[in-house]
């Protein structure tokens, strides 16, 4: 009787473990302090430290190498454990202008990706969703008055 429990509570706790994820650029110490500020052009730090993570698009001429590292403990969204970012900017020959770095403290963390798609209306809650299965009766209850439609509850 202790074994099937013993199971349970193993297999319970294997589920919250924390799963942490690298993701982005890897940091080479070596191949950044090679950089030099005024001699090196974007093809030498290309061969340094590849390509960028993403370039700036408006005012300047910008690489960013982005890393960051994820913690997920069970089912809750992942949890920003880490974010560094390299930056190195180019004057107008090419040539590099400054080197930076930025972690989670040097500004506010916003999500690049949301995965969630804007819908007009308003969310039903899972109640209003099941209680309201039947097609043709409106939101408000059962048998609507004059000039509501029916329609599955949508406004």
């Amino acid at each position: 009787m202790k074994i099937p429990v013993l199971i349970t509570a193993g297999a319970l706790l294997l589920g919250c473990t924390p799963v942490v994820s690298q993701r982005g650029y890897l940091p080479d110490p070596i191949g950044e302090a090679a950089i030099r500020i005024g001699a090196d052009t974007k093809t030498t730090v290309q061969d340094r430290l590849g390509d960028p993570s993403t370039q700036a698009t408006f005012s300047g001429d910008s690489w960013y190498y982005i890393s960051s590292v994820e913690k997920r403990i069970a089912f809750f969204d992942p949890r920003v454990e880490n974010r560094s970012i390299l930056a190195i900017h180019f004057d107008k020959e090419g040539k590099v202008a400054d080197v930076r770095h930025y972690s989670l403290k040097d500004g506010h963390v916003f999500a690049f990706e949301t995965r969630e798609t804007p819908a007009k209306g308003r969310e039903l809650t899972f109640l209003q969703q099941l209680f309201n299965a039947t097609p043709g009766v409106p939101l408000g209850g059962l048998g609507g008055g004059q000039g509501q439609g029916g329609g599955g509850g949508y406004p």
